[in-house]
């Protein structure tokens, strides 16, 4: 979502990157594309104001000239303080209670039904309580069906809520299903409208009167622009919100709503949906979120998503086989895929610092979704032998598994290089690393 702004950004701070000494004038410039790409990024005008005031007050303060690289301490000036329009830190979510209670409101279509699965997983997940579901949507049918689904898929307790029901009726009644499931923490879903009414601002306020929550998370859709940042507002008003999620972040919303609402409402951002499975919800990090606008990296998040999605026994099994040179075309398959888990080699790159620009270049080189799908097609296509030994692959293997996978000889012949040009790379890099007399990374297995 804020790939534009960040290119746009970058692109202006490439201007005092090098500079000796950063002047008025060269300030002025620079300063005056970043206010620029912040409008066009949809971002409020009042928070585009009050952020390049910041901006320019600290770059032309005495401690900025006199440094010995004001170029990148510049650059370290907007990054504080896009962290302080973000929100500063990350703000946990309230589960201290036994229940805790958690309201997720919002517009139609924002996503709080998929919202309320996500948020559930990850409470059980990261937080380790006992989430359960109550679907209070009765105007949406379809809401309350999609709910159940997901619960049973995922094995979380939900309130069989029936069709005709009253959402205070459900409500009262969820509070003995919950003491009988033994539910730590309460999600429920309410119903939405296509625009904020008062009929459903007074039947939440109803809902808030039957069971107090200790959360009153908004779900939002990034994709709104300016128009999320007003919904926050009048729900804030009637209801006394505490906290945000934006969804769709990993659409083509210009980035405006996130670098908004925050200031505009003083509410903390505390989640971001990132996709449409159940375990794509992170911790918003606005520090993390900063340096990754500005090309400076995102290596924590990197580290926690492959600790998601990475086994770590196969991890070492795989760094234990290319330390000894017996690493094969089965490891090289589930290297693959482990890499796919982490968004790709072009995904994976975007939380590296300086690695923007590069990751970028990788569209063109790196293998699309239809290639990776060919390699793996060409590997699953051999014989457990053959994955082990790819020296056995003579011509007559080689046909019979371009035939099986729906490829052309040259296909196989293209990966069987491939994997022993990586062979060769990843063998060497291990030798260096468990070296023991030339100062390498020492590997603990």
């Amino acid at each position: 979502m804020f790939e534009n702004l960040s290119d746009k950004i970058m692109a202006s701070l490439k201007k005092v990157r090098g500079q000796n000494k950063i002047t008025e004038a060269n300030v002025e410039e620079v300063i005056k594309e970043i206010r620029l790409s912040l409008l066009e990024a949809d971002v409020n005008f009042k928070v585009v104001k009050t952020f390049i005031d910041k901006v320019k007050a600290k770059a032309l303060g005495q401690d900025v000239l006199s440094n010995i690289n004001p170029g990148q301490q510049f650059v370290k000036i907007v990054h504080d303080e896009l962290v302080e329009v973000l929100g500063g830190g990350a703000v946990d979510i309230n589960v201290r209670e036994n229940p805790s209670v958690i309201f997720l409101v919002g517009l139609q279509g924002a996503g709080k039904t998929t919202t309320s699965a996500k948020l559930s997983l990850y409470i059980r997940q990261k937080l380790g309580k006992k989430p359960g579901l109550v679907p209070a949507d009765i105007y949406r049918p379809a809401a309350i069906d999609q709910l159940q689904t997901l619960a049973k898929a995922n094995n979380i307790p939900c309130f069989p809520t029936q069709a005709g029901q009253k959402p205070e009726e459900i409500l009262e009644q969820a509070k003995k299903w919950a003491r009988d499931n033994m539910v730590e923490v309460v999600l429920v879903d309410t119903a939405g409208r296509l625009q904020i009414d008062d009929q459903l601002m007074t039947e939440l306020q109803n809902l808030k009167n039957i069971w107090s929550p200790q959360e009153v998370l908004l779900v939002a859709d990034a994709m709104l622009g300016q128009q999320s940042v007003n919904v926050a507002e009048g729900f804030h008003q009637r209801l006394g919100l505490t906290g945000l999620i934006l969804t769709k972040v990993d659409g083509d919303a210009r980035g405006g709503a996130a670098l908004s609402i925050r200031e505009v409402t003083g509410i903390p951002i505390k989640f971001l949906g990132v996709g449409e499975k159940v375990a794509a919800l992170e911790v918003f990090h606005p520090d993390r979120l900063a340096s990754r606008i500005l090309d400076m990296g995102d290596v924590l998040s990197l580290v926690e998503k492959a600790q998601d999605v990475i086994d770590e026994k196969t991890a070492r099994e795989s760094a234990k086989k290319m330390a000894k040179n017996e690493f094969d075309l089965e490891d090289f398959l589930t290297q693959i895929q482990q890499l796919k888990k982490l968004g790709g080699l072009e995904g994976l790159l975007k939380f590296l610092p300086g690695m923007g620009e590069l990751s970028k270049q990788m569209k063109s080189m790196a293998p699309p979704d239809k290639e990776m799908k060919k390699i793996e097609a060409i590997i699953r296509s051999m014989t457990p032998q053959e994955r082990k030994n790819h020296k056995i692959l003579n011509a007559s293997r080689r046909q019979r598994i371009a035939n099986g996978s729906g490829t052309q000889v040259q296909d196989v012949n293209k990966l069987v290089k491939q994997f022993e040009d990586a062979k060769k790379m990843m063998t060497g890099m291990m030798k260096m690393g468990l070296g023991r007399g030339g100062g390498g990374m020492k590997f603990p297995f």
